[in-house]
């Protein structure tokens, strides 16, 4: 029935325990209310506190790797790479809190870390026998990161990704003067009749009010020095309107001048966007204006970064014939890109042979970004080698940060390192049980 100086009966104190360790103390208490037991927050934290953690095995891979505890401040966690359960965490990320826990648990093979200087110093040092294996993908991420900044720099050279501009047609052997073109004709008219009321010192909303006009259209031109200035427009970004202009022309010119309308019979058509764009879309033809064409942008060099590092075959037509143009036009990208394939090649075929060349060529590069990478690579090499060749990596610490991530918030972040501990670990132990009712062995 029950056991010396416990007011619950063991089946009853086991749910308590359960319920702390899934919801914590508020959520706990809330859900323990529902089946008639009336214990406040408190009490159910310090029932989850006295649950045993399962007796902590030194593993032989170990993972390592760091979380965001709150603000500036991180913390360390290490988890079973085998098991793929975590030991335990703590507050802060110094090299003399790993090496003490690596001398205390002898025995550890293999660790997989990420290129932390901290971490790697901590492993050297509490387990000098120990292998260390840099993670494949944070190799990935680091190479990414330079190849960006590359671009960056050469970001000059990025609107020749952009196909050649079509030459005019034959009949029209030159560009018409912009003074003579109808939408010159119309921003020399506007500019001169709202500077003629701005010389009688009337204010923006007067004067949008007998010109018919905005206000932000009237300050526009009033501010304007000349009306070329006023013709000067900057290429328009793509929208979801774009693949529908054709239909708004046609229809226009098929007498249908109602923009509500128009943006009805777009939508049956699949267009999602607000009546706004659409009446904005068409207001050029009210000025006998043409519609504003679609005009492609340059690659920023986040973009430019992402086409050399996506392998080849996952490139659409439209992207691989930029990337020719682009790395065609750029002979340092064009290098980047290639040292780029080598180092995708020697992950994908787990061959780290061709690693001290492809150093070399990093380092002779003339690419400040990558020839610091390779210094760094160098120091760490041995560890990169591991990372390449052997099947271990960090992927599983990651996934235990974001189950840490996940406590945190359920607690509103004000969970301290024993208590998230606490949780992170006997979780997980929960889940390893299986899908059937979870169990804690009581005190």
């Amino acid at each position: 029935m029950t056991v010396r100086y416990q007011r619950r009966t063991p089946l009853l104190q086991q749910v308590v325990e359960s319920v702390g360790v899934l919801l914590a103390g508020r959520g706990g208490s809330r859900m323990l209310r529902v089946i008639d037991v009336a214990l406040s927050r408190c009490t159910v934290l310090s029932q989850l506190m006295r649950v045993p953690l399962p007796p902590l095995v030194t593993p032989r891979v170990l993972g390592v790797d760091d979380f965001a505890l709150y603000g500036d401040t991180y913390g360390t966690i290490l988890v079973d790479a085998t098991t793929r359960l975590p030991l335990t965490l703590w507050e802060g990320r110094d090299a003399g809190q790993l090496a003490r826990w690596l001398r205390r648990h002898p025995g550890v093979e293999v660790a997989c870390r990420d290129g932390s200087f901290v971490y790697r110093q901590g492993i050297t040092s509490g387990a000098p026998a120990a292998l260390q294996g840099s993670d494949r993908f944070h190799l990935w991420q680091g190479l990414s990161r330079q190849v960006q900044k590359i671009a960056a720099a050469h970001h000059s050279c990025l609107p020749a990704a952009l196909p050649e501009p079509e030459p005019p047609p034959a009949e029209v052997p030159t560009t018409p003067d912009p003074a003579e073109t109808r939408a010159g004709r119309h921003a020399r008219r506007l500019f001169e009749a709202v500077h003629t009321l701005t010389d009688t010192g009337r204010s923006y909303s007067s004067m949008s009010r007998e010109l018919g006009l905005d206000r932000r259209t009237v300050r526009t031109y009033a501010r304007a020095r000349t009306w070329q200035e006023v013709m000067r427009r900057p290429p328009r970004k793509p929208s979801t309107l774009d693949p529908y202009l054709n239909y708004l022309q046609q229809r226009w010119d098929e007498g249908q001048h109602s923009a509500k309308i128009l943006h009805q019979e777009l939508q049956t058509k699949g267009y999602l966007g607000h009546y706004q764009r659409a009446k904005m879309a068409v207001a050029p033809l009210r000025r006998g204006l043409p519609l504003d064409t679609p005009r492609e942008r340059a690659p920023s060099p986040r973009e430019a970064s992402r086409w050399i590092i996506t392998a080849p075959d996952r490139h659409t037509p439209h992207t691989s014939q930029c990337l020719r143009r682009l790395l065609g036009h750029c002979p340092e990208l064009q290098r980047t890109h290639h040292l780029v394939r080598q180092f995708a090649t020697m992950l994908d075929s787990r061959d780290a042979a061709p690693l001290r060349e492809w150093l070399d060529q990093l380092a002779n590069s003339s690419l400040l970004p990558l020839v610091g990478m390779a210094k760094a690579l160098r120091e760490d090499q041995h560890a990169v080698l591991q990372g390449i060749t052997t099947r271990y990596n960090s992927g599983v610490n990651e996934g235990r940060i974001t189950d840490v991530k996940l406590q945190k918030r359920l607690m509103a972040g004000r969970a301290g390192v024993p208590l998230l501990r606490h949780r992170v670990v006997l979780i997980a132990h929960l889940r390893r049980r299986g899908a059937d009712r979870p169990t804690l062995t009581p005190r």
